[in-house]
């Protein structure tokens, strides 16, 4: 995955959403507080988000089903179908809304997101430290899916630098 512009399966060009945050951890817990449910909890989402529900069978072919509580009592279901599972380099895998039982949904707040993210986390040694990279790609996704996520790169760098800055929190306790 290293050219600047993907092709969906319907032939549209899109540059993928990219993100990076260097951390203070070592890459092999940086890996771990990403794969262990039981550190995954306490920083996983947005800002104001927790964790309520976290399932993860971590291996190529596992899924990760999750429901994070926001604001409001918001309940956002999701699930990742893990592809490739490289530790402690690289997660890449199908990341979708879904219910409660698992079942792939619409974006709760924007029915035209992508059903379909392929998400590529990759985690740089830096000496004691780690540059964790997002990349997200839609996959199998409509013209309209396509013009929804191209529109979305401000939130989404928004949720993600909330993302980040929880598990930087959360880094900062467990030294």
């Amino acid at each position: 995955m290293t050219q600047n512009n993907r092709t969906t399966q319907k032939t549209q060009r899109i540059e993928p959403f990219v993100i990076s945050r260097v951390l203070d951890a070592p890459r092999d817990l940086m890996f771990k507080v990403w794969t262990d449910p039981k550190r995954l909890k306490n920083w996983w989402g947005p800002k104001g988000f927790t964790v309520t529900t976290l399932k993860v069978d971590l291996r190529p072919g596992g899924t990760m089903h999750y429901c994070l509580q926001g604001p409001n009592n918001l309940e956002i279901w999701g699930k990742f179908f893990y592809r490739e599972v490289s530790p402690p380099e690289r997660l890449v895998c199908v990341n979708c809304f879904s219910d409660k039982e698992g079942n792939i949904t619409r974006h709760p707040l924007s029915p035209g997101w992508p059903r379909e993210m392929l998400t590529t986390i990759t985690f740089k040694d830096l000496k004691g430290k780690t540059e964790v990279c997002i990349e997200w790609l839609p996959i199998n996704a409509s013209a309209e899916e396509i013009q929804t996520f191209d529109s979305g790169r401000a939130s989404m760098t928004g949720g993600w630098t909330g993302t980040f800055d929880q598990l930087a929190e959360y880094l900062a306790k467990i030294k």
